[in-house]
């Protein structure tokens, strides 16, 4: 049977009904997991990360050692060996651009010096172009409400247009990699004007990307339809970018890239299972749920600034009464930090600072508060192994919102970001190329005697 369009979206009776059936089979007793020792989600009780590999690109710090013990402390995050935190305030001192200084950091393993970063800018604009009518076959005749997935199908189909797609030799996959951190951003937003305008029937605009932008200028220029932007508000972008690149080989989506990667497979779908991965509302989602959350709670506050009614409306999210009715207050926790998250605490400050310039004040304030509120709130309703604070996505939502840039593309400029540091890891496990990565599993099945179909 052929049919016009793809659209399934009714759940039949049927489906319900193998739905439940499957359910009632495959639910599992959760307390076989403390039975059996099981690191549900490759992580400890108390959010520890299971080691399942070794890694030279970042390094995650949340604990120190004091008297012999290891106690938890502000969070530290280091690209290469490098304090983010002086490679921002390093860049903010020089007043300019970082994101391509820490591609290059992170692929090489060394800060360029100042005629190897010319170079590889100039490189990375030589890359960033598209195939010939690569955006009006792919990008517009197939918009989609989703731009991760836009994203994840655009990268899929340059493997057609690559004369050397399946191979995995360094200097291969090397040109692969820049090649898609140079068109990530085009990738992106011209992903989003075709939504807009096939979709939402708003007006149809293509800009070409200047040589002379940094990755962030590029971005604000594509997007607006007059493209003008503020430096302040280029440099801003810029710090998230830089932050955003890399969070070690355990976050779900560099993780994908190792495992998918040490299959042996192309980096094209290497690429597009790590986008999966970071599209989840559990990863780099995350910071759309967040805004989501913000508009609902402006919504239905009276008052901004009445502490007892933010906590009140903290508890309806934790007792399922509020907003997606998830039990979650999004952008409060992380899977690694306990007492701060350093991305965070960077991020917050250049945010403060666009919301004074931008008229934001009010709603700045806003986030201050249920930012400290959570974790007190968290702490009454939930039993908790260790420290709750904001992470880098509380206030991203907010930064992107007041630059104007449309909800739909704050998961799609993680990955922007993102595919720096999982071009990093692909490359680290093809050079160090093992074992392909098989955790096991343990069954809980009992055999049965096959019947015939006629005795069932």
């Amino acid at each position: 049977m052929v049919h016009d369009t793809w659209d399934y979206s009714e759940n039949t009776p049927e489906i319900n009904y193998l739905a439940e059936k499957m359910m009632s089979n495959s639910t599992i007793d959760t307390s076989l997991y403390g039975k059996f020792d099981v690191k549900r989600g490759l992580r400890d009780i108390d959010g520890k990360g299971v080691l399942t590999g070794l890694t030279d690109i970042s390094t995650i710090k949340q604990n120190k050692m004091v008297d012999g013990k290891l106690v938890p402390c502000d969070g530290e995050l280091y690209y290469r060996g490098y304090n983010v935190n002086d490679i921002v305030n390093g860049i903010r001192r020089d007043d300019r651009f970082g994101f391509e200084e820490v591609v290059y950091l992170l692929l090489f393993g060394e800060l360029p010096k100042k005629e190897q970063l010319m170079n590889f800018r100039e490189l990375l604009v030589q890359y960033r172009t598209l195939p010939q009518n690569f955006v009006r076959d792919v990008i517009l005749k197939a918009p989609s409400e989703d731009m991760m997935n836009s994203i994840a199908r655009s990268v899929l189909t340059l493997f057609c247009y690559d004369k050397n797609p399946n191979d995995t030799s360094i200097n291969n996959v090397l040109r692969q990699c820049i090649q898609l951190i140079s068109v990530f951003p085009m990738l992106s937003v011209y992903g989003y004007h075709a939504y807009n305008h096939y979709i939402r029937e708003n007006s149809l605009y293509i800009h070409r990307a200047e040589p002379t932008m940094s990755t962030a200028e590029v971005i604000l220029s594509l997007l607006r339809p007059d493209r003008k932007y503020t430096d302040l508000e280029a440099k801003v972008l810029d710090m998230a970018l830089v932050l955003h690149m890399e969070h070690g080989g355990g976050n779900n989506s560099t993780f994908t890239t190792h495992v998918v990667t040490s299959s042996g497979t192309d980096t094209y779908s290497a690429v597009a299972a790590a986008l999966a991965s970071l599209k989840g509302p559990k990863h780099g989602g995350a910071n759309v749920k967040v805004f989501e959350m913000f508009e609902d709670m402006k919504e239905n506050l009276r008052d901004w600034k009445d502490n007892d009614e933010i906590t009140a409306y903290l508890e309806k999210l934790l007792d399922r009464e509020a907003f997606d009715r998830k039990g979650l207050i999004y952008g409060m926790g992380h899977a690694v930090y306990t007492i701060s998250d350093p991305r965070q605490i960077l991020l917050k400050g250049a945010v403060k600072n666009l919301a004074h310039v931008e008229g934001f004040d009010n709603e700045f304030d806003l986030y201050e508060r249920v930012e400290k509120l959570a974790p007190q709130v968290i702490g009454k309703k939930r039993r908790i192994y260790k420290g709750v604070a904001s992470n880098v996505d509380f206030y991203s939502g907010l930064l992107y919102s007041m630059l104007d840039i449309p909800c739909e593309l704050y998961t799609p400029l993680f990955a922007t970001a993102r595919i720096a540091g999982w071009s990093a890891h692909r490359l680290e496990e093809l050079v160090n190329m093992g074992k392909i990565i098989r955790p096991a599993y343990m069954s809980i099945s009992t055999e049965k005697d096959y019947k015939n179909i006629r005795e069932r």
